[in-house]
């Protein structure tokens, strides 16, 4: 289990009890984090593993979650529970997230500094063993540099025209964005309001 996905002891005990649930349903767990305030909050991110989860799939995930942590009951004060897609700009936390998403900019951070740096900001180029292959400008030039996956301590994507068109792309290939929906929309704005004419 990586620390990308769960960071603290909590959040990868949560991970533990969760992931076979939402595995079972046939998801995935991309991250988990039990946030602090007045009253908790869990995060969990859940994806298909083809991409392109919907808020009904949330909303069955959070039902099967809830019911498991009431049984286990890991968590001793009060806390609401949301159960979220990862969003357009996700955040990679396994290292198939990194093949995945070749080719599209991503913004990495690690634990330690490499190289006088602990940011970087590129195009993802895969992955080679247990290395992450980002493309950087360096001195004026654009290098391929590899980061072990162990150094990294966050990751996401940039949010690019590119990256939407892809995942509208992929919504529509799974059947969740009907383009007939839009067609619709723009016919009724075509048509002049007859109090108009």
């Amino acid at each position: 289990m990586t620390d990308l996905i769960a960071k603290t002891a909590i959040d990868r005990r949560l991970a533990e009890i969760v992931t076979p649930v939402i595995e079972g349903m046939g998801f995935e767990l991309v991250r988990i984090r039990l946030m602090g305030g007045k009253t908790a909050t869990l995060q969990i991110m859940a994806d298909r593993p083809e991409g392109g989860i919907v808020v009904d799939e949330c909303a069955r995930i959070s039902t099967a979650v809830s019911a498991v942590l009431d049984v286990e009951d890991p968590i001793e004060e009060n806390y609401n529970l949301e159960v979220s897609s990862p969003g357009i700009d996700r955040p990679l936390t396994r290292l198939k997230d990194f093949d995945m998403w070749e080719g599209y900019e991503a913004r990495i951070e690690t634990a330690e500094q490499i190289d006088g740096r602990k940011r970087f900001k590129g195009i993802l180029r895969g992955t080679e063993g247990n290395e992450v292959l980002i493309e950087i400008e360096n001195a004026g030039e654009m290098v391929v540099i590899g980061l072990q996956f162990d150094w990294l301590s966050d990751a996401k994507l940039v949010l690019t025209d590119e990256l939407i068109t892809e995942m509208l792309r992929q919504k529509k290939a799974a059947g969740v964005i009907d383009e007939d929906m839009f067609d619709e929309i723009e016919t009724e704005t075509d048509t002049p309001d007859p109090e108009e004419a």
